[in-house]
């Protein structure tokens, strides 16, 4: 039951050989024994889950069952979900109690969907690792003396862990897809706009976009046939028709071009990495596919771009926590002023504060033109770049990450290097084009590389269908970790 996909599931719980509440229940006890090696979860409500679980037996009983019916799901915890604690991972929200659903929570109700818990994530998004969350950072479980990565860890950890048969996560800089691959998942992150952002608490509004994390391309397809659809309560939520992004799973990928930009396979990767990625191609030549040589030459300069936009928008996000309306306020102050300064700095940790300073900086008078206007009119070019470059290859694919998940602590002294680690990813949203990753191999350490898959806009069902293909040949998928095994 554990090792099974969202479609198995599914068609366990319409046929009656397993009920919700027993499904829910092996996946809780789940977590109770592992929750301390891992840490991939910060809130479990057993008593609440389990009641959503007797409801959605009640449903398949009447014949009302939809897909995900009785299915459990474990969240990031920046979504909002009515009467559950949602932190993101901050002391700033430590006892904050949703009074509200998110749009994406409420789709997922609607399916009747189970809420598992809320998993673990570097505060209010803002990491590469995971070893933001003021609750701990989540281990890797293929070796919980590595990251997970980040800032949706938690929720690869508790799918890679065998905690949750999937989980959702949202994606600024490749919040889904590098966790994902260092854990090695299956993660999307879809066309910005497809996933309404109303109760997703904000880090970088124009960045910022909800997706499905698990362990195959199937079963995000099937995650992402209940999140994505118009929100009019989110003003960058877009109208388009309605589309199973199931249909073209099965479809051969035979003159399947595929574009490898020069700038993502050159130096600062792994040599493990390259050659674990480059294997994964050469399946995919064998699929039909062909491989073309490509050109993005704005994207060396994604990561600047994206450390101005994203802190200039976060340090105006996080603005509205300042101990007067919710969240955490200092206890001893002398003054308004006082009492604004203590909570924010008491409740914000370093990186937080740290991008709440430069995202000021960049916005304060006489330096917006210099720095986050220019960044702006890089971002343009980035996407100018990728629309080029669709004019001469369907897909494009790259390494994941440069490295596979390195050691807890290793990159904190160094807040440079650790922004290199979305390298890869960061241009994808800064154009606001899909992105996947799907696993496709391990280095010697035994650690598992992902292999990133980017999309033109609205191509997410073609690259469920690329993703699908290749994992009908493959197993690194089915692979599990040591302690989802145990």
């Amino acid at each position: 039951m554990i090792e099974s996909s969202l479609k198995e599931l599914s068609r366990n719980l319409a046929e009656k050989e397993i009920s919700s509440v027993e499904l829910t229940r092996a996946y809780l006890d789940r977590i109770a024994s592992r929750i301390a090696t891992v840490n991939a979860l910060i809130t479990v409500d057993p008593d609440t889950s389990l009641a959503q679980a007797q409801a959605a037996d009640e449903r398949i009983a009447r014949g009302e069952a939809q897909p995900l019916t009785g299915i459990p799901i474990a969240h990031k915890d920046l979504w909002c979900a009515k009467g559950w604690r949602t932190t993101c991972g901050s002391r700033m929200l430590e006892n904050f109690v949703s009074p509200y659903d998110a749009h994406v929570i409420e789709r997922f109700n609607n399916e009747g969907a189970v809420i598992l818990g809320k998993t673990n994530m570097d505060e209010f998004a803002m990491g590469s690792s995971n070893e933001n969350s003021y609750f701990g950072c989540a281990r890797n479980p293929w070796n919980t003396d590595r990251v997970t990565g980040g800032s949706s860890g938690g929720s690869a950890a508790a799918v890679a862990a065998a905690l949750a048969p999937a989980a959702t996560g949202t994606d600024t800089g490749g919040s889904i897809r590098q966790p994902a691959a260092l854990c090695g998942v299956s993660g999307l992150k879809p066309t910005y706009g497809r996933v309404s952002r109303y109760g997703m608490i904000a880090f970088a509004s124009s960045l910022d976009q909800g997706g499905p994390m698990a362990r195959n391309a199937e079963d995000l397809a099937l995650l992402l046939d209940v999140m994505v659809g118009f929100d009019a309560r989110d003003s960058t939520s877009l109208e388009r028709p309605a589309e199973a992004f199931t249909r073209l799973l099965d479809e051969p990928l035979s003159g399947l071009r595929i574009g490898l930009p020069k700038e993502y396979f050159g130096e600062g990767m792994s040599t493990e990495v390259r050659s674990t990625v480059e294997a994964g191609l050469a399946e995919y030549r064998k699929l039909g596919a062909t491989t073309v040589d490509i050109e993005l030459p704005a994207s060396d300069l994604s990561i600047a771009a994206y450390y101005v936009i994203a802190p200039a928008e976060a340090s105006s996000n996080l603005s509205r926590y300042d101990g007067v309306r919710y969240g955490f306020r200092a206890e001893e102050y002398d003054d308004l002023l006082d009492m604004y300064c203590k909570t924010r700095s008491q409740g914000f940790g370093t990186e937080v504060k740290r991008r709440i300073l430069i995202g000021t900086y960049v916005l304060s008078h006489g330096y917006y033109d210099a720095y986050y206007l220019k960044a702006q009119r890089i971002r343009r070019l980035i996407a100018q770049d990728f629309t080029k470059a669709f004019e001469h290859c369907d897909m494009i694919m790259s390494p994941t990450s440069p490295t596979t998940a390195f050691e807890i602590g290793a990159k904190t002294a160094d807040p440079a290097q650790m922004y290199l680690s979305d390298i890869y990813t960061i241009a994808a949203n800064l154009a606001g084009l899909p992105g996947m990753s799907i696993p496709c191999g391990f280095d010697a350490a035994g650690l598992p590389v992902g292999l990133q898959i980017i999309g033109n806009y609205f191509c997410e069902a073609k690259m469920l269908n690329v993703a699908h293909r290749y994992q009908q040949h493959t197993d690194w998928h089915l692979k599990r970790s040591p302690v989802a095994s145990s």
